[in-house]
């Protein structure tokens, strides 16, 4: 098979990685400099639709599967839909529940899906300043639209809120994403990624994962598009398993099938785990990063011919096997990331990384220049293990991102450990 993997971070090297498993001839579009070690990157910019879909005329693959939210939420799948070639996403209209936070939040409440208790969505600063008077606290604010994790705050405090609020929609701090917010509480418990494949019938879960947003030890600091995240057996309860598939992941694509909203490809339900059960905190439309790495640390089985199977709508979930054990990612970040930073900063160690046993280094953001590899984003690494335990999978991932370095390299130390019970309101923004 041939397959072209649209985007260029860690999640998409984490895909070909599996791709390549099965021998298949892999493109990337625009991939990154660990990806081209591994196959074809192509210059392409992934938020470009008429773009992708010239390049994909010239490289005919024989499925294309996308990696980030921005391809998707601009109707990528629908510009290879109407010329019949195979895809793995969902078209723009389903993309909403990524690409609107209003549209998903007046999708659970129409289909009864557990989900925190909204205070209003409002298109005016004036109107949400007012709300504030009545909401409890802490308290949620959501950018209705795609902010790259800049378009969501979690707090206690009325000043904070109003000046959010006041850079979103007055000053313009993303754009067009924020002329709306949504208000809502923050529910307390710990959070949970739960992925889903899906041909908009059939439904495959994948390994759960737990990821971490902040940016230090101890969950301290700002957000983050994630810091690491990890997989066990032991992670979710069967228990609580059955609920989340019963409670909100069957709902979600029965209420998709019912609105004639076809739906195929990579869901990711962010969770919160409550005293009162899990609630959805978002949709992604898309795989997380990181909770790409450690899912696929533990495939064992064809992952293109899946895909493909989801493409033509035949999905058959007894082909996905995973590997026992667990499995783990810890992000190397560029000094001063979320926030600036510098990049160009030359890497080491990466030879010496890869030979500690059963750990993959996968490449966010680097770049080759003469005489190596440089970063050149704020996630520079994902170093990712499976072990038999959680314990030996993250002694291999921290013995391996020991002997790498470059300059103002950051990571956690305390992926894996408990998270204890923080109130909390987002995954992305």
């Amino acid at each position: 098979m041939t397959v072209l993997v649209v985007g260029g971070g860690g999640r998409e090297h984490a895909l070909i990685w599996k791709l390549l498993d099965g021998e298949h001839t892999v493109w990337c579009a625009p991939g990154n400099a660990g990806i081209a070690a591994d196959a074809e990157c192509l210059t392409a910019d992934p938020g470009d639709v008429p773009g992708l879909v010239a390049l994909a005329e010239r490289l005919k693959p024989g499925l294309t599967v996308v990696g980030p939210e921005l391809p998707l939420v601009n109707g990528l799948a629908d510009g290879f839909g109407k010329r019949g070639w195979a895809i793995v996403g969902p078209k723009k209209r389903a993309a909403q529940l990524e690409g609107s936070k209003i549209f998903a939040k007046d999708f659970l409440r129409r289909h009864g899906i557990p989900t925190a208790r909204t205070y209003g969505a409002y298109d005016s600063a004036s109107a949400a300043y007012a709300a504030l008077r009545s909401v409890e606290w802490p308290l949620v604010i959501k950018a209705d639209g795609l902010c790259a994790g800049k378009g969501v705050l979690v707090t206690q405090d009325a000043e904070e809120a109003h000046e959010f609020i006041e850079r979103l929609m007055e000053g313009g701090a993303v754009g067009p994403a924020g002329r709306r917010v949504l208000l809502e509480e923050a529910l307390p418990g710990e959070e949970l990624s739960f992925i889903v494949l899906t041909d908009g019938v059939q439904i495959a879960p994948m390994p759960p994962t737990r990821d971490h947003k902040r940016v230090f030890d101890g969950n301290q600091g700002p957000n983050t598009g994630g810091m690491g995240a990890y997989s066990s057996d032991t992670l979710l309860p069967e228990g609580l398993r059955r609920i989340i598939m019963e409670t909100i992941v069957e709902p979600t694509i029965r209420g998709l099938a019912q609105e004639a909203i076809p739906y195929q490809g990579f869901l990711y339900f962010g969770l919160m785990l409550t005293d009162k059960g899990p609630k959805v905190l978002e949709y992604n439309c898309r795989m997380g990063d990181p909770e790409a790495q450690p899912i696929a640390a533990k495939v064992d089985f064809d992952l293109a011919e899946v895909l493909a199977d989801v493409a033509a709508g035949r999905l058959a979930p007894k082909k996905l096997r995973w590997k026992e054990g667990a499995s783990v990612c810890v992000v190397m970040a560029s000094g001063g990331y979320p926030g600036r930073f510098e990049t160009g900063k030359r890497i080491e160690g990466l030879e010496e990384a890869a030979k500690v046993p059963g750990v993959k280094v996968l490449h966010a953001g680097t770049k080759r220049v003469a005489g190596g590899l440089v970063t050149s984003g704020g996630r520079v690494l994902g170093v990712t293990a499976l072990g038999r335990t959680l314990e030996v999978a993250l002694a291999a991932a921290y013995q391996a991102a020991g002997k790498i370095g470059f300059e103002g390299a950051h990571y956690r130390k305390d992926i894996g450990a408990s998270t204890g019970r923080a109130t909390a309101g987002h995954n992305q923004g």
